[in-house]
């Protein structure tokens, strides 16, 4: 595949075969094919969500050595244009 877009990357950790997997997607495509990784963690605590560190933190050093990074800060953009919700109203239950 030309690009592949990983999201919500260790959003949990990872168990060893997705440690596993992980480590062998990063030196499959590693310098052959772009690869967007999105994650709500930095880079640097991605070590911590694995369960074996030496193939993951192999993985890591070729992720971050040629990676351009963009950091995504303020309010969600997923809050973007919804109604606020009045939390001052009393809402009597029992009804």
């Amino acid at each position: 595949m030309d690009l592949l877009i990983i999201d919500d990357f260790a959003l949990r950790s990872l168990d060893a075969t997705q440690t596993n997997d992980f480590y062998e997607i990063v030196v499959e495509r590693h310098r052959r094919a772009p690869t967007i990784w999105v994650s709500n963690r930095e880079a640097s605590e991605w070590l911590s969500m694995t369960t074996d560190t030496l193939p993951a933190q192999s993985a890591i050093d070729r992720l971050t050595s040629g990676a351009h990074t963009l950091v995504v800060e303020g309010p969600s953009h997923r809050q973007r244009g919804r109604v606020p919700v009045d939390t001052t109203t009393k809402v009597d239950h029992a009804r």
